[in-house]
């Protein structure tokens, strides 16, 4: 008894030990990455800054680029979370859609600076398995999208000829320019982004009525 007493002793022990190098080299991470830029920051500098060997760096994240996703993926697996919470059905789908995209606003909006890093390296590299966790995560906010699209057809208060996937997709690429075009700005106004992102998505949603000469 006591021998796995003391053998789960060493596994929480070890365990902690995990957690404590993963906490430091996620804060040094993105400290440098803020005061230094992504660019300029070494990955040499980061294992330094957090007090551990470079080796160590590599077991959590296999490049630079794959540190700067380990910084955000809890955060960003958080949203989606609250996202799915925040989804009703007595909303509308425009009131849902815009609800669970400014959930992501406001968190992108909390470090301007890394933001535009991560979505700048995201938009080309999707290897390491941080990024792949990323892409996952992308993955699952574009299918509750679909989730609500489909719900709406379902419930016949929406109708389109298109795949599912397709619309979904759409909404998450107009989403996607558009939080990069708020970001460059010097003003971010979680109001105001909304406002515009949502007079896009109603250009989406009643259709262009197009006469058969537009579409030859």
């Amino acid at each position: 008894m006591e021998s796995k007493r003391k053998a789960s002793r060493a596994v929480g022990t070890r365990e902690r030990n995990k957690q404590d190098k993963l906490m430091r080299i996620k804060t040094s991470a993105l400290e440098l990455f803020v005061s230094k830029g992504f660019d300029d920051t070494t990955t040499r500098e980061i294992a330094g800054a957090a007090g551990v060997g470079l080796g160590t760096v590599f077991v959590y994240a296999e490049t630079k680029r794959d540190l700067l996703f380990l910084i955000v993926n809890d955060d960003l697996e958080d949203c989606v979370a609250r996202s799915a919470a925040y989804c009703d059905p007595t909303r509308s789908l425009f009131q849902n859609i815009l609800g669970i995209l400014r959930i992501h606003y406001e968190y992108f909006a909390r470090l301007p600076v890394l933001s535009r890093q991560a979505l700048r390296e995201m938009y080309f590299y999707q290897t390491g398995k941080q990024a792949e966790r990323f892409m996952r995560t992308r993955e699952r906010l574009s299918g509750l999208i679909g989730k609500l699209i489909g719900e709406a057809i379902a419930a016949r208060v929406i109708h389109s000829e298109e795949p599912i996937d397709t619309i979904a997709q759409t909404i998450f690429a107009i989403y996607q320019v558009d939080l990069r075009r708020w970001l460059s700005t010097d003003d971010l106004d979680i109001d105001a982004a909304m406002e515009h992102l949502g007079h896009q998505l109603m250009v989406l949603m009643k259709g262009l009525s197009p006469r058969p000469e537009a579409l030859a």
